[in-house]
C-alpha cells in the first residue's frame, strides 16, 4: 500500500468534487441574470438577489477548496519524502479535524437551517423571503450533495490512513 499515491487520488478526487461547487454557482448566478433579465411578476423578481448571493457563496466556497485542495497535491510529495511517518501522523489529524467539522457543520448545521428556511417558506408571505429561502434551501441541498460524497471519500482515507500508521510503527519495530 503506498499511502502517498493514496494521498494524492484523494485530493484529486477532492479537486473534481469541488468543482462542482463551481459549475452550481455560476448556474445559480446564470439564473439570476435570467431572473433580472425576464422576471415580470414580484415573485420571480424577488429571487434576483438571492440567487446570485448563492450562486457567489458556491463560487466562493469551489474556488476556495478547488486551490486548497490542488495545492495539496504537492505538498503531499514533499512531505512525505521529507518525513513519512509525521506525515502519516499529520494527516491523520487533520482527516480527524475534517470528519469533527462535518459532523458539526455538514450533518447538524446545515439540515437545521434546511428546516428553518422551509418554515420561514410557510409562514412568511412576502416573496423576498420566500425567495430566499427556497434559493438557501437548493444551496444548502447542493453543499449537502456534495459534501456527502466528500464524506465518505474522507472516510476511506482515514482508514487508509490509520492502515499506514499501523504499518509505519510496526516498520519501527
Amino acid at each position: 500500500m503506498d499511502i502517498l499515491k493514496t494521498a494524492i487520488d484523494w485530493a484529486k478526487a477532492e479537486v473534481f468534487s469541488t468543482s462542482f461547487f463551481i459549475v452550481f454557482g455560476v448556474v445559480f448566478v446564470l439564473a439570476s441574470i435570467g431572473f433580472w433579465q425576464l422576471a415580470k411578476t414580484d415573485v420571480a423578481k424577488a429571487y434576483i438577489i438571492p440567487t446570485l448571493v448563492a450562486g457567489s457563496l458556491l463560487l466562493i466556497i469551489g474556488l476556495g477548496l478547488f486551490f486548497t485542495n490542488k495545492s495539496r497535491i504537492t505538498q503531499f510529495e514533499t512531505a512525505y519524502n521529507k518525513d513519512a511517518a509525521a506525515f502519516v501522523e499529520s494527516e491523520v489529524a487533520r482527516v480527524e479535524s475534517t470528519l469533527k467539522e462535518y459532523q458539526t457543520i455538514v450533518f447538524k448545521a446545515i439540515p437545521f437551517i434546511i428546516v428553518v428556511a422551509a418554515l420561514l417558506i410557510v409562514f412568511i408571505d412576502k416573496p423576498v423571503w420566500r425567495a430566499s429561502a427556497i434559493t438557501t434551501i437548493a444551496m444548502l441541498v447542493v453543499i449537502l450533495l456534495i459534501d456527502g460524497t466528500a464524506k465518505a471519500r474522507i472516510d476511506a482515507y482515514s482508514e487508509q490512513l490509520e492502515l499506514a500508521g499501523k504499518k509505519t510503527i510496526n516498520d519501527l519495530n
